[in-house]
Formats: structure tokens, sequence, C-alpha cells
């Protein structure tokens, strides 16, 4: 039997995800809202046609050379509302709507409650979302919302979230975010390029969870894949940063010979930061400490030498594409099907970081007003 290129199967799997997706919004009552999107769109082109029918809704205007639309609305729904790392999601979000005449509204759980973000879905679904945004942080739980908004016509991608790496769980029609498992994995072979042997430990906030455990699975695999003796030990923490920089700190004290330290979320890598920073733990032979993401407080110590790397995937577009995905779906009655996106991996280092900490902006999340931001000479890369 031909053996199937690991890649070549994960796009085979996606595209049979997206078409059992398309099947149930052309069934049904998502073949009536594709109609009548399909219909919209035909009058909204036809000449004296500039304007949708009242009954539509508040009308959101024309952006560009599109037809003038309904004031469509979509719902994000994200697992932490109000971490810091979703700050330029939002701004994504509202900027994205600003240029299309849509709204949005942001809701979900702000500690991570599956049930409270499931909850948030079956509103959005009640109240006749015109497009959901979820990030799947738990493939089993989402699977029904997710069939029901479909089932109901409405357009449903998945952000920063998406199932694991085998499974994505949900019949979303696409995601847009990191490849979580691969850069995980691409965290472990940065790590192997400082480590040669000894102990690796590997923090992650919300072990299961699966905006990170893809992550920590990946970093775990590299470093046995490399077949050097690095002996890799994920450890939890914990989703409030206070708490989980106590439990790293405990650990490095009652590991004084660690090769290295990794995390894999926004927390734990900060308080890599400060715990390697605190025990001045490059004097007692820790090589390698990097993560995830691009708090102050980890910018600074990349900065400071405390921290090797951090690994920046995005956040603004996870935001911003999703609406326009969703607009585009509903502008061109289902035709234009959203992309899966991955937002990218780019290591943030000692020799890259400057232009993180100074520029202020919507898109980093360190500024409230949308501008240009002025760039000269080579882009640095690491």
């Amino acid at each position: 039997m031909t053996k199937i290129h690991p890649k070549v199967e994960e796009a085979v799997d996606t595209l049979n995800l997206t078409q059992v997706a398309r099947r149930r919004l052309l069934t049904g009552a998502g073949l009536a809202s594709a109609s009548a999107a399909a219909a919209a769109l035909l009058a909204a082109c036809t000449p004296g046609a500039d304007k949708p029918a009242a009954s539509s809704g508040a009308v959101g205007g024309a952006a560009g050379d599109f037809p003038a639309t309904p004031k469509w609305k979509f719902v994000l729904v994200c697992h932490v509302t109000t971490n810091p790392f979703f700050t330029p999601t939002q701004y994504g979000a509202q900027d994205a709507c600003a240029l299309l005449g849509t709204e949005f509204q942001w809701t979900g759980s702000k500690d991570s409650i599956v049930a409270e973000m499931v909850n948030a879905c079956n509103t959005a679904i009640s109240g006749k979302a015109d497009g959901l945004a979820v990030a799947v942080v738990d493939k089993a739980a989402f699977r029904d919302p997710v069939n029901r908004a479909l089932d109901a016509g409405i357009p449903v991608v998945s952000y920063n979230a998406d199932g694991s790496r085998d499974d994505k769980g949900t019949a979303r029609l696409a995601y847009v975010g990191q490849g979580l498992y691969e850069s995980g994995y691409a965290l472990g072979q940065r790590a192997l390029q400082q480590v040669d042997s000894g102990e690796v430990v590997g923090f992650i906030a919300t072990p299961g969870a699966l905006n990170i455990q893809p992550r920590i699975d990946g970093a775990q695999q590299a470093i046995k894949d490399s077949g050097k003796p690095v002996k890799f030990t994920p450890v939890g923490t914990n989703a409030d940063v206070t708490k989980g920089l106590s439990i790293i700190d405990a650990y490095a004290q009652g590991h004084a010979n660690l090769a290295g330290m990794l995390a894999v979320d926004a927390g734990s890598t900060q308080s890599i930061g400060q715990t390697v920073k605190k025990y001045n733990m490059r004097s007692k032979g820790l090589k390698v400490a990097g993560g995830f993401d691009l708090v102050p407080e980890t910018l600074a110590a990349i900065k400071a030498g405390d921290l090797d790397y951090t690994i920046d995937q995005q956040p603004y577009l996870q935001g911003f594409l999703p609406v326009l995905y969703l607009y585009l779906y509903k502008l061109s009655g289902g035709l234009l099907f959203p992309s899966e996106t991955n937002t990218g991996l780019l290591f943030v280092t000692k020799d890259n970081v400057g232009p993180y900490q100074t520029a202020k902006t919507r898109f980093e999340g360190s500024d409230t007003a949308q501008k240009l931001v002025e760039r000269s000479g080579a882009i640095a890369h690491a």
C-alpha cells in the first residue's frame, strides 16, 4: 500500500472537512440562507438597486467598489476575553469592520471555561448572527454548536485554536491562526541549537487546552526526533500568571542543573524570563530559555538576555482575517469560501526585538490609534 505523505494527508483531511461544512450550509436552512445572500448580491449589483431592502436590517454601506450590504454582525468567541494577548485581535476585528461596514461582538469566557464559550455560541446562533469565529479549545464541546450554526446557514471559522492536529473535531469552514503543533516543533528545534544534553522543562498554563497543548506536543517530539540525550519534562503551571510564576520559581529552585526552560503560552514565557533573572540562571549552566508571544515583560527579558527568543503569531490577523473572510462569504453568497490561513511563526530575538519595543501600534496592541508605521532599512529576521 502506498504511504501518503503527512502534508498531503493533512490537505485531504482539510478538504474533506470543508466539503462537509459546504454540504451543511447548502442544505435545509443553509440553502435558504445562501440563496438569499446570492439574491441580495445580485440585487445589489443591479442598476438602481444600490441599497438593501428595508427588511434586511441596518445598512452597512458600501466598502470601496463593493455593493451596499446590511450591517452584518459577526460574533467572535474567545476563551480568555480579557487577556492582553487578544487586544490586537480585537483591534483587528474592529479595523476590518470599519473598513467593510460591519460590526462584531467580542464574547466568550475570561477564565477559559468552555461551558461559558458554548453558551456564547448558542446565544449568537439564537440571535441569528451573520457569522461566527470561535477559538476551538475543546473539539468535542464545540462540535454541536458549530453544526447547529452551519445548519442555520451561519458560516463559522475558527481562530487561534482549532481542534487537534489529527482531528479538527468541528466542521468549521477554515482556521485562521498559527500552525500550533508546527510552532511547538520549531520551538524545540531552536532549543536544540544550544542544547546537546541534559534536562529541558516545558511549561504549559492549561494542559490539554487545544490552543497550547499541540505546541508542547510538538516541542517534545522535536527533542525526541533529535536523538540527543535530552530529557524533556512537561509541567503544568496556571492560567493565572501570578500562580504560574510561583510554580516556575519553585521548579527552578528544585532543579538547579536545568539546560533549558521553554514555555508554550504568554504567561509562562514571561515568568521564565523573570525566574532566570531572579536566580541568575545563566551563570548556573542554563543554555536556552524561550517561549511565545509579545507581552512587554517578555520583550524586556529578551533585550536583557534572560530569554533567548519568543515566537510572534500575529494576533492582529487572527481578528482581522476572520471578519474579512466572513464578509466575503456573505457577499458572494457562499462562493468565496474562507481559506485555511497560517498567521505565521517569527522568532523574536535580541537582534530584532527593538521595533517591537519602540513601535506603539494597534498591530501589537500597544496603542489605540491606527497609524502608519514607518520603517527603513532591511527587514530583520532570525
